[in-house]
């Protein structure tokens, strides 16, 4: 248990040692942990600090990722993990095959792994995969109850004999035990309970069109629509299409009953077309009414901002539902150009953020309809 004034001394770094208490042996694990890892900000230096990591008795990466699990929380080393990633780019955590059997499998290493996978060769692509998987794995898990959820038919006044919450019908409850009310209490006793059932309609199937943007930005994004794909695909009534797009196109459709797969197969980075990839969807809209096509991008369009604008008024014209999503990770963070999204607004379409749950729902219910 560290004290107040080592605790302190970790957060202020070296420069504060001189007036703080010595460190205990884990204690100064720690120190040194953090110091192999932050001692490379560029400010320090400018200080005239001394720099952790770059000295010739520095931790290797992999003494380093075996220190931080032993001695810090899980939170802290998911976070210590994605600073090194992210803010200072050491690929070895993601490109090295003696790192990756160590690693804790999470959605930070799963983006670096598909921004650095074009730099591993076969043998670091195998230990890579099992990164991806378990991360899917866990991704799938979460939305497919979500989507269970949402896509369990519309409510109905017929009664049922299925006691669930969520069917439980309070005024039909109300109605039938009226005769076991306690004016003393002011209480029903409820002696039957109603529930009600749900029916499900799919006589005429629905489409639904992702268009997810892959520019370098996009990784979280690519990830959850790769996964919300193969979800929604295993809905009965619902025919899904993947498609991802830079400047390019790269219709993914037949790899979306395998997420990893798909995301191995995905190329970040390049421009962004936004126009060419709703023309493309339009493409392969076949009932007007029964579509749905959802752009997934930061809408920083580098195509013909013009002629995205009359497509997606074509589309919304037409019948179809346009969803514009700005964000689509289990937080649903919105960074996006809110001039053009307005302009799509504008045009019919349905503009923000929405995590995959809420995607999966929002198509879910359309079908139950």
């Amino acid at each position: 248990m560290l004290t107040e004034p080592s605790r302190w001394r970790l957060v202020l770094g070296e420069p504060a040692a001189p007036h703080t208490c010595p460190l205990d042996a884990e204690a100064a694990e720690r120190d040194a942990a953090l110091d192999w890892l932050y001692g490379r900000d560029p400010a320090r230096a400018e200080r005239g600090e001394r720099r952790g990591g770059s000295g010739p008795s520095a931790l290797t990466t992999v003494d380093w990722l075996d220190g931080i699990h032993r001695l810090f929380p899980r939170a802290t080393v998911e976070r210590l993990e994605r600073d090194a990633v992210e803010r200072y780019e050491i690929h070895e955590v993601v490109t090295d095959p003696a790192v990756l059997a160590r690693i804790e499998p999470n959605p930070t290493l799963l983006r670096a792994i598909l921004r650095t996978k074009h730099l591993m060769h076969e043998g670091v692509l195998a230990q890579a995969r099992r990164i991806v998987e378990a991360v899917v794995a866990d991704l799938t898990g979460k939305l497919a109850t979500e989507l269970g959820r949402a896509s369990s038919g519309a409510r109905t006044r017929r009664p049922s004999r299925f006691r669930q919450a969520r069917d439980f019908d309070f005024h039909g409850t109300i109605r039938a035990n009226l005769a076991h009310y306690r004016p003393s209490s002011g209480r029903i006793a409820i002696a039957q309970p109603r529930f009600v059932s749900r029916t499900r309609r799919h006589a005429e199937r629905w489409q639904l069109v992702l268009l997810v943007d892959q520019s370098a930005s996009m990784a979280g994004s690519v990830i959850h629509a790769a996964v919300t794909a193969s979800c929604l695909w295993r809905l009965p009534g619902l025919s899904t299409h993947l498609v991802a797009f830079d400047t390019e196109l790269a219709d993914l459709t037949s790899e979306v009953t395998d997420p990893v797969e798909l995301l191995m197969k995905v190329q970040l980075g390049g421009g962004t077309d936004i126009a060419r990839a709703v023309a493309y969807a339009a493409t392969l809209v076949e009932n007007p009414r029964r579509a749905i096509v959802a752009v997934i991008s930061d809408f920083f369009e580098g195509g013909n901002e013009q002629e995205l604008v009359r497509s997606v008024a074509r589309l919304t014209g037409q019948g179809t539902r346009v969803l514009g999503l700005a964000a689509l990770d289990e937080e649903a963070n919105p960074a996006y150009h809110r001039e053009l999204a307005q302009r799509l607004a504008n045009a019919g379409a349905r503009v923000g953020a929405m995590t995959p749950g809420e995607l999966a729902g929002f198509v879910a219910e359309r079908i139950a309809r």
